[in-house]
């Protein structure tokens, strides 16, 4: 894998990793090595499976996952706060050490991945109105007309693509299981001018229009519940649900899934996505990409995926276990992940793309 000459700044260098060229690179950190973390780690395990470690309905562990009690099981777990301040060291922020981080870029290809909701636009109440702003509109395509540049979502490929409007960009929708490039391919790369699409999910679509409209019928009693088809998976949003509701609609979504063994059920950010069970996500997306780009096998590649959600967490852990790239979380609170830097909102997200494109003029 890529060896990047790097060398550490003191302040979020958590180990440093001799290579075999006496060169430094940015390490992706154990958790054992901050103070307390083995406890934290304790801590979102409880949240996942219920305390015990017994498995529980995963609908009663969001309350225990909100912000506020994850903060409050953080302070516990590191002996007397500085909790957010700590995850940093394991997880520093791509803004404060943008510098260093670009030392990594020289001399090779950047390749940027973002996902939408909740990193190029804020999470809303009602999914139709997650709008990008136009500054973040211009600053992903200054980012596209220097770097190929694709967008990862769970959404549907063609809504996530109206909400964009930037044909030049790779789009990869359903959590990766519809993905399109620009006609032409993309200036930036070596790889022949094709037009690229890929779904390896296409075989599930007549099965996922069935659901879809069976959980349209069975969630409309559960008031604030929205169905979302997204092509190739579905969400079932409760953001708007009153909390005493939430078991209620869990169970009624989980009876239905009971005649589909071959679609699994995962959850978000109040969201629960019903997806086919082939061995496909946005880690395999960002691995498909890299290949279509014929930059797979090169060293001289650094990958940047930037995004908020567990579904992305697959990317992330694609580029650590290549050791090649950086996964960048976008979040305001301390929480587990495989990625290597953080940002807080997407207005840092902003803020960062446009210090990439400055960099590059």
């Amino acid at each position: 894998m890529m060896r990047q000459g790097l060398m550490l700044s003191e302040e979020f260098a958590v180990a440093v990793v001799a290579a075999a060229n006496k060169f430094a690179r940015f390490p992706y950190p154990t958790t054992d090595s901050i103070v307390g973390y083995p406890s934290c780690k304790k801590m979102f395990r409880q949240i996942e499976l219920g305390r015990g470690g017994r498995p529980s309905s995963w609908i009663e562990s969001i309350p225990a996952s909100s912000p506020t009690q994850i903060k409050a099981a953080l302070l516990t777990a590191s002996h007397g706060g500085g909790d957010y301040e700590r995850w940093l060291e394991l997880h520093p922020s791509a803004l404060d050490n943008f510098e260093e981080l670009m030392v990594a870029s020289k001399g090779n290809q950047i390749v940027m991945f973002l996902d939408y909701d909740g990193t190029l636009s804020p999470i809303v109440d009602d999914p139709d109105c997650a709008f990008m702003s136009d500054e973040m509109r211009e600053a992903v395509r200054d980012v596209a007309s220097h770097f190929p540049t694709a967008i990862v979502s769970g959404r549907c490929r063609e809504k996530v693509s109206s909400f964009v409007r930037l044909s030049e960009l790779y789009y990869a929708g359903s959590h990766g299981m519809d993905i399109k490039g620009p006609i032409h391919g993309h200036k930036h790369t070596k790889a022949k001018a094709k037009s690229v699409l890929f779904q390896p999910a296409s075989e599930f679509l007549p099965m996922i229009d069935e659901v879809y409209k069976k959980l349209v019928e069975a969630t409309k009693s559960v008031r604030g519940s929205r169905v979302e088809n997204n092509k190739f998976c579905l969400s079932v949003h409760f953001r708007c649900v009153e909390e005493k509701k939430w078991n209620l609609l869990s169970d009624k979504v989980r009876s239905l899934l009971k005649e589909y063994p071959k679609l699994r059920l995962t959850h978000g950010r109040k969201v629960m996505e019903i997806r086919p069970t082939i061995k496909w996500d946005k880690g395999k997306a960002l691995e498909f990409l890299l290949e279509s780009l014929g930059l797979s096998n090169r060293n001289d590649v650094l990958p940047l995926y930037i995004g908020d959600d567990r579904t992305d967490e697959d990317a992330f852990k694609v580029l650590r276990d290549r050791g090649q790239g950086f996964g960048i979380l976008v979040s305001k609170i301390a929480k587990e992940t495989n990625a290597a830097f953080s940002l807080r909102e997407p207005a840092e997200v902003l803020t960062f793309l446009r210090r990439i494109v400055e960099l590059n003029q």
